[in-house]
């Protein structure tokens, strides 16, 4: 239980976190695992095991291969998405003007908002929702009908706003994409641009207050947050998984559909009728779900498609010529989440996770089928190497008992943990 609050370790300004600063009488070798380094890579995975739900903090150190767990974090229900604000909120984080903090959507339609530079941390920062309001002001009833101040469905994507840091978006499964403003954590507006399930969200790289929205529905809606009225709608086959705006060329998205099918719109080409949208190239990446899908924010037209067929395929889009350049299975399961790295440093660096609960690290660019498809766009990739892929090593001490646990199911940064987690 979360005992006094008033008995929390605080600090003013320029001064050094306490939850940070290790105490002298720790040993080197704690201080040093507990250290984190600017050459230091951050992976979030939401996970289930034992019907307990958790959020893992991984740092992925590249020079020398190394996946570890740095510390995680207990959660109230099963993570569905998550999303990183550099933005401190609540009152703890007041005097802080940036911040590693992580917003977690889960099978509750409450949001909450962890501290990510503090260990051991046992409550979240703030939580958004019904639950933020406070006992005294909870109505003895919670509330089933959606409603503009709160979701009160399972909530099933987020998205945070990169050029307005106070603004984060949030899909339901109760129908309605809701606009918080981090700075007072309320809902600052709601939207009911879909009839069915929202579950995939997007904010255009360019303009600041369009939000890209999939939904279980069978369309996709691009639509001016400031302008309820103002949206444009495109319609695909099978229930939508992912949406995403084109990095490199913002007039451009891609939808993956439940169907294994992806998607590749021009924004300015909007259809009359949903069911009369034309893409500019279909691709049957995969026979079930393209449960997750990310884009290379530093090499144009490098993709990546995972399916809870269980195989991560990689794919050259150059010219508008989609082409598969490899296809994996990394032994993760049915595949919920597939992210890029955003920096350049270690942009072909993609973390892979699903639902046996396991996070594994590739290193595409040793690959030589990639370093073939990009090395025009890349010329350090000329010359052979190993491939690599990373993932965390099993301590000596582990148990047989635990090699032999079952499966669990993990949610890393998406909102694909609303399919089924168990194996076929």
């Amino acid at each position: 239980m979360f005992g006094n609050v008033k008995s929390l370790a605080y600090h003013q300004p320029n001064e050094e976190d306490p939850y940070l600063v290790m105490p002298p009488e720790e040993d080197d070798e704690e201080r040093e695992e507990l250290q984190i380094l600017p050459t230091d890579n951050l992976v979030l995975a939401g996970k289930v095991e034992d019907e307990v739900a958790h959020l893992e903090v991984y740092v992925y150190e590249d020079q020398d291969a190394n996946l570890y767990v740095h510390h995680d974090i207990m959660l109230p229900a099963i993570p569905l998405c998550t999303e990183w604000l550099d933005m401190p909120v609540g009152k703890t984080a007041e005097g802080r003007t940036t911040g590693n903090f992580v917003a977690v959507g889960t099978m509750e339609p409450d949001i909450e908002i962890w501290d990510l530079d503090i260990v051991d941390c046992m409550y979240p920062n703030a939580i958004l929702g019904q639950g933020g309001e406070g006992e005294a002001k909870k109505p003895k009833k919670k509330k089933t009908k959606a409603n503009d101040e709160f979701h009160v469905d399972a909530v099933l994507a987020l998205a945070a706003n990169r050029q307005h840091r106070n603004l984060l978006a949030s899909a339901s499964a109760d129908r309605t994409v809701k606009l918080w403003d981090l700075n007072t954590t309320k809902c600052a507006k709601s939207y009911a641009h879909h009839t069915d399930k929202v579950c995939s969200l997007d904010w255009h790289p360019k303009e600041s207050t369009v939000l890209l929205s999939g939904s279980y529905d069978r369309t996709v809606v691009a639509a001016d947050m400031r302008a309820p009225d103002s949206k444009a709608r495109w319609g695909v086959d099978t229930d939508v998984e992912n949406v995403r705006w084109d990095t490199h060329d913002p007039n451009y998205f891609y939808v993956t559909t439940d169907g294994g099918m992806v998607y590749r719109y021009d924004v300015r080409n909007v259809p009359a009728n949903p069911k009369d949208s034309k893409p500019v190239w279909s691709l049957q990446a995969h026979d079930d779900s393209v449960s997750a899908f990310d884009i290379n924010s530093s090499i144009p037209g490098f993709l990546v498609t995972g399916s809870t067929d269980k195989q991560v395929k990689l794919w050259n889009v150059e010219n508008d010529k989609p082409s598969m350049v490899v296809s994996r299975k990394l032994e993760v399961g049915k595949v919920f989440s597939t992210t890029f790295a955003p920096d350049p440093e270690v942009s072909f660096r993609l973390a892979v996770a699903g639902s046996k609960g396991v996070v594994q690290i590739w290193d595409t660019s040793t690959n030589a089928a990639v370093r073939r498809a990009f090395v025009s766009r890349m010329p350090s990739l000329e010359g052979e190497v190993q491939e690599r892929t990373v993932g965390v090593q099993a301590d000596q001490n582990e148990s047989d008992e635990e090699d032999a646990a079952q499966e669990v199911g993990v949610a890393a940064g998406g909102a694909d943990g609303w399919e089924s987690m168990d194996e076929d």
